[in-house]
């Protein structure tokens, strides 16, 4: 390292939003170079990764391998514990509803606590699973932009609270209405978890780390459906044998609002905005941490909504490729999410036996999640490799459907096949990490593609109507079908990243181009930068 730079003065003010300024350098752009328009016009409102070098024009600080090996296993200590657990109790609050719905929340209200509900009939269930998607579809894209505006480690933390605070009030519940304004909130609360760790995930992490990474934390909803099944049948069991002063139901609730509100509280005081208000980095070592992902193209955050962005976004076929494959995908995820443990009643076992029996399927997504995530980033193809998991889960629903009744062993396997099915999912949420440039663009995208995760989630818990249980078979040919044309949404934005990329590199070879000085750090989007590489 220089040794001029080896402890570089960081500037006090670099997480004050200072407004627009001139991020180009006067000899930044050499006589005879070839620069785009569009990149000297969008030059002047930088990233904030750009004001932490000020005073640094024309250095270069280079990171040995050792130094930034140190650097990854502080972050990765840090990030990733607290990312993980938060992410798995993301999904097991969304999830206790389908465990309280055979633990009694659907029956009529009794003096017998352990046999007493809110008296709620199927196609009330159906939409007490969807309500969590409308609260997340209304708030989407507002807290997007509030994660771009605000904060984004103590806006997240105060999400994060909040949703505890508001899954612990639905042991209060007494009847529908109430269970429904739960609902909403619930999903209005947790609207600014996923696409908040995306951006967490593209501030801290190279391009070749981020899917392992995005992997490794959205597997925890794996941990989390084994965890869930294990509290829940705990729960059953215990009050059933030793009796309980409240419904075992509103146990489940209590005991998964108090654990995230808890969370809440430590990932305020641990996780940071970003690099340069991490408590945890000395000063040279926050300067490094964004030197370390200068290789993405991109930077850690631009406060200022830019409309070329915004309408770049809704034009680019890449995101609405996005788009479309959340929308088809989830359709099976939310019928699947609030009816598994039904579904596994219908192969003919009893109730507290379905919390035991669906954990290994929160075993199978965690494997695939993270074997995926690894392979993907390890050969540079994640879209490919995590096709895989969808075929899987296809070949799981074929057995579903096609084994006969008596065969309940060979359905119950054909579920926990399904269990493989995020994996593309993950893998596109991770390459709106990479593959997205432009913070307005990007929170844009990832409130496209969590808009349609939304709708998908509200149209799956229709397919599986109470008439046609025990097996759900409409619903399960829904999903099979769904999972089929996803496969070929994943090929299109294959090819087309692959086409994108030759004609980048064809920009980039035409004579006297040249790249302007911290062109990583001027807030492009992934379009307007010839130097942005595609990830696949």
């Amino acid at each position: 390292m220089d040794p001029e730079i080896e402890k570089p003065r960081i500037n006090s003010d670099v997480e004050k939003d200072v407004g627009p300024f001139s991020s180009i350098s006067e000899g930044a752009i050499r006589t005879g170079s070839v620069v785009p328009e569009t990149i000297l016009k969008h030059s002047h409102d930088a990233d904030a990764a750009l004001k932490a070098f000020r005073g640094f024009e024309g250095q270069v600080l280079e990171i040995d391998e050792a130094t930034n090996k140190r650097l990854l296993w502080k972050i990765d200590c840090h990030l990733m514990p607290i990312m993980c657990l938060v992410y798995g109790l993301n999904y097991l609050d969304k999830t206790t509803l389908s465990y309280a719905s055979i633990m009694g929340i659907k029956l009529p209200h009794s003096d017998n606590i352990l046999k007493s509900g809110i008296d709620i009939s199927g196609p009330q269930y159906s939409w007490l699973g969807s309500m969590f998607y409308f609260g997340y579809l209304a708030w989407e894209y507002p807290t997007n932009r509030l994660l771009q505006r605000l904060p984004l480690g103590k806006y997240s933390a105060f999400n994060i609270i909040m949703w505890g605070i508001v899954l612990s009030c639905f042991a209060a519940v007494e009847n529908y209405a109430g269970a429904i304004a739960i609902r909403f909130f619930l999903g209005l609360f947790e609207a600014a978890v996923t696409p908040g760790f995306m951006l967490f995930t593209s501030q801290w992490y190279t391009k070749k780390e981020q899917g392992a990474r995005t992997g490794i934390w959205f597997s925890f909803n794996g941990f989390a459906q084994i965890f869930g099944g294990l509290v829940a049948y705990g729960i059953a069991v215990g009050t059933e044998k030793h009796g309980s002063s409240i419904e075992p139901w509103k146990i489940v609730f209590l005991v998964t609002g108090i654990m995230t509100v808890c969370m809440g509280v430590v990932f305020l005081f641990i996780i940071p905005d970003n690099q340069m208000n991490a408590r945890w980095l000395s000063k040279e070592d926050r300067l490094l941490a964004i030197e370390r992902i200068r290789v993405n193209q991109q930077g850690v955050g631009n406060k200022h909504f830019k409309w070329y962005q915004l309408k770049e976004a809704l034009l680019d076929p890449l995101s609405w490729a996005f788009f479309f494959y959340a929308l088809v995908a989830d359709i099976p995820n939310g019928g699947l999410s609030n009816f598994f443990s039904q579904l596994i009643v219908g192969f003919g076992y009893t109730p507290q036996q379905s919390l035991l029996y669906g954990t290994p399927g929160g075993a199978v997504e965690v494997v695939f999640l993270i074997v995926s995530g690894y392979l993907g980033d390890r050969f540079g193809h994640r879209i490919l490799i995590s096709s895989f998991g969808l075929v899987t889960a296809i070949i799981g629903m074929v057995l579903i459907v096609a084994l006969p009744l008596s065969n309940n062993k060979g359905r119950l396997a054909g579920y926990y096949l399904t269990q493989a099915s995020p994996t593309p999912f993950v893998a596109l949420l991770s390459l709106i990490s990479t593959n997205v440039a432009g913070y307005t663009k990007k929170t844009t995208v990832a409130a496209m593609y969590l808009l349609a995760y939304c709708a998908g989630n509200i149209i799956g818990p229709q397919t599986f109507r109470a008439k046609d249980a025990p097996r759900y078979v409409p619903a399960e040919v829904t999903i099979i079908v769904c999972w089929g044309v996803c496969l070929f949404d994943l090929a299109f934005i294959y090819l087309y990243c692959v086409y994108q990329n030759k004609k980048k590199a064809t920009v980039r070879r035409a004579p006297g181009y040249e790249k302007l000085e911290n062109q990583e750090w001027l807030d492009l989007t992934d379009k307007e930068n010839p130097e942005f590489v595609y990830t696949t």
